[in-house]
């Protein structure tokens, strides 16, 4: 098993502070591996309600519940939120004899009924799959071609991992999506994602897209809402400056997992990637997830003009203000856009991450960063100059 001891921190840390927490990612990212260690699925204390065992053992769920003590642990939370409420009276009591660890998938119904019954109570933890940092620098060619599922990197070959990544995206939508009351035919949602993937890195243009499926704008976004409430995609909004430029203020599509977006780009191997013309964007929306992760930023946004000068990452931390540029190139040279953004947005610094090895400055305030040091180095490698 390969360890993720920043992910268990953060669930300690919120367990020391909240009566209940919940772990929330997209399936078969590991929530399920990373709550066993806190307590193991043979205890009276663990509920997996894909379990019909344990879906026994809550016919009565009060009862169930109310006379356990410790860390009790719920996975699969979506598909009973009749227990909600009832959590919501067993983290009142005074004293508390339990706490609560639900796990679930980012569905509408479980943000909503967490939202309504557990305000004021409940903390959230998000994770994806296997970060850089936590499968060692490297496997970086490995993990950018398979992406951070556990099964797809951790799969006998590429091949292996090509088949599961597959499988994953059809069981997805034939099953995961309608069980979270998602009612979007698979083959209509399945044409959209792999068109979307054709989109990864730009400015999103929900017109264009519902010309291209002969649908409405508003029935493109819900698509588009859907998989990113499921952590399949993610929506980097824009950042408005206060400046008298017109600037771009519709969000650019990400694929948070590299894996998923090569297999729907029809990308099986290392070769396949490395010639594809989608290859920079990939590079691109890649080290964007993997600076997210090591960082842990306050806020994060993209900022662009309509006259060219963009900067893919904006990060807000500890009162800090990092352009974050992502080249996947050998060589990354200072561009006018850079020097636009280092002025126009009072950056602090500027990082541009590369996949190459070596870290050198551009300029004064300008450094270029391989993605292996950011994963070895987390936040403090993206601010070298500052303080």
């Amino acid at each position: 098993m390969i360890p993720r001891p920043v992910l268990t921190h953060h669930i300690e840390a919120a367990l020391a502070r909240s009566r209940v927490v919940a772990l929330l990612g997209p399936r078969q990212c590991g929530k399920t591996t990373l709550a066993r260690q806190f307590v193991p699925a043979a205890s009276a204390n663990y509920f997996d309600l894909e379990d019909p065992a344990s879906l026994a053992r809550l016919d009565q769920p009060m009862t169930a519940l109310q006379d356990l003590q410790g860390l009790i642990i719920i996975d699969e939370i979506q598909r009973r939120p009749d227990l909600f409420p009832i959590l919501r009276v067993l983290c009142d009591r005074t004293p508390l004899p339990a706490q609560f660890l639900i796990l679930g998938s980012a569905t509408p119904d479980l943000l909503r009924q967490s939202s309504e019954s557990l305000a004021g109570r409940l903390e959230t933890v998000t994770m994806g799959g296997f970060s850089l940092a936590e499968v060692g620098i490297e496997e970086q060619a490995r993990h950018w071609l398979r992406g951070g599922f556990p099964l797809s990197f951790l799969a006998g070959s590429d091949e292996d991992s090509a088949v599961w990544r597959k499988n994953f995206v059809q069981t997805f939508l034939e099953r995961d999506l309608p069980q979270a009351g998602i009612t979007v035919p698979a083959q209509t949602l399945l044409r959209f994602w792999t068109m979307l993937a054709h989109y990864h890195g730009h400015v999103w243009n929900g017109a264009e897209l519902a010309r291209s499926l002969g649908v409405s704008e508003p029935t493109v976004r819900r698509y588009l809402d859907t998989l990113t409430g499921v952590f399949m995609v993610r929506q980097l909004q824009p950042w408005h400056a206060n400046l008298a430029k017109r600037q771009i203020k519709s969000p650019k599509i990400y694929f948070r997992d590299a894996g998923i977006l090569h297999q729907l780009l029809g990308i099986r191997t290392q070769h396949d990637l490395l010639f594809h013309p989608k290859m920079g964007a990939s590079w691109e929306g890649y080290a964007l997830e993997e600076a997210l992760q090591a960082t842990a930023p306050d806020e994060a946004y993209f900022w662009g003009t309509h006259n060219g000068a963009e900067i893919d990452l904006l990060l807000f931390k500890d009162g800090r203000r990092t352009g974050v540029e992502c080249k996947g190139v050998d060589a990354p040279r200072l561009t006018p856009s850079m020097r636009i953004a280092l002025e126009d947005l009072a950056l602090d610094h500027l990082v541009v991450i590369y996949p190459g090895a070596r870290a050198y400055p551009l300029s004064e305030r300008v450094t270029v960063l391989p993605l292996a040091h950011l994963a070895a180095g987390g936040a403090a490698m993206l601010t070298p100059a500052i303080g």
